[in-house]
């Protein structure tokens, strides 16, 4: 496992770690508590060392699992949740201080800790970010011992900029993918010139970039790739990257000739870590096998220029039009 220091927090994290939307099963499902156990522990075995959670997740249940996983364990392991998105409804009138704080604190007994490394605001409405009550709210928690770091999980580039703005944001999570290109033209410069470490979520683009879908594909009713495909339960960007369903499929079988000899995850995966800006990728996984296959991303050499810019003509053909300008 390599690893990548996480901005001006210096935590030095497995550059591929853990997502963990789906550790208990799918999105509406009882938690599956002994299946997260096993992928939770499958990934620190492996050197896996930076796990990213949401107090939303299995309505509390991923903390508490993740709670367990860190008293259980001896190697030190960076705990990162998020909060915001339980308030109802989730808009910017919503989003106070006391109830952020309340939130904190769930946390924290959701995972029996006493303090998170690092909290996230969860996609935050763009209101938000003009309020510095709310950032400040969490110099407090720091100070109080309940925090040590703050982050913020975005959807759109301009939110990433004007999240930079506050001192006291040491990261951004955002979607980047060979589907989601856009961050690296001016975010990535802003962040790195601020110390401010990236953590990618969505690397596979709902599964799109494994290469394994295709028109006849189904997804059940609870899958998000079937209930938000045009966002209508949450940002639209978050199931497949935002891009039509026929039209990723055309630029995945263009990548696929491309690449005839590995496996379309990897090259997934790899192309995220030729850039020195990510600190980290967090793809989720709902079985251990899962975290094996992933890690194998750390064996391939580094792309070629040529893959490389393949891989940029690929975006341009397919993508860039219908997404670019959205996030």
């Amino acid at each position: 496992m390599k690893y990548r220091i996480l901005g001006k927090t210096n935590f030095n994290i497995s550059e591929i770690s853990l997502g963990t939307w789906q550790v208990g099963g799918k999105w509406g499902d009882t938690f599956d508590h002994s299946n997260a156990d096993k992928i939770l522990n499958n990934a620190v075995d492996q050197g896996i060392n930076f796990i990213d959670t949401a107090d939303v997740y299995g309505m509390g249940d991923s903390e508490k699992a993740v709670g367990r996983l860190v008293k259980s364990r001896s190697e030190r392991i960076y705990v990162a949740s998020k909060c915001g998105r339980k308030l109802n409804p989730h808009n910017n009138e919503s989003y106070t201080p006391k109830a952020l704080r309340n939130f904190v604190e769930d946390t924290l007994r959701n995972m029996q800790l006493e303090t998170l490394d690092l909290i996230q605001l969860h996609c935050p409405p763009p209101e938000v970010y003009y309020r510095p009550e709310i950032f400040e709210l969490f110099d407090r928690l720091k100070d109080e011992g309940k925090i040590q770091h703050l982050g913020v999980s975005i959807e759109k580039v301009e939110e990433g900029l004007k999240a930079l703005e506050f001192s006291n944001v040491c990261s951004l999570q955002l979607i980047f993918n060979a589907f989601r290109q856009r961050p690296q033209e001016l975010l990535f410069q802003q962040a790195q010139e601020k110390n401010v470490g990236l953590i990618a979520r969505v690397p596979l683009a709902s599964g799109l970039l494994t290469g394994k879908y295709s028109k006849e594909t189904t997804f059940g009713k609870d899958d998000h790739r079937a209930f938000n495909r045009n966002g209508e339960v949450f940002d639209k960007g978050e199931t497949f990257s935002g891009i039509d369903y026929e039209k990723g499929l055309a630029a995945v079988e263009e990548l696929k000739r491309v690449f005839p000899n590995t496996p379309l995850s990897l090259i997934a995966l790899k192309w995220i870590l030729m850039f020195p800006e990510i600190t980290c990728i967090i793809p989720g996984a709902s079985k251990p096998e899962q975290i094996t296959a992933n890690l194998q991303a750390e064996n391939l050499n580094d792309l070629s220029p040529t893959e490389m810019s393949a891989i940029k003509g690929i975006y341009e053909k397919f993508v860039k039009a219908d997404v670019h300008q959205l996030w």
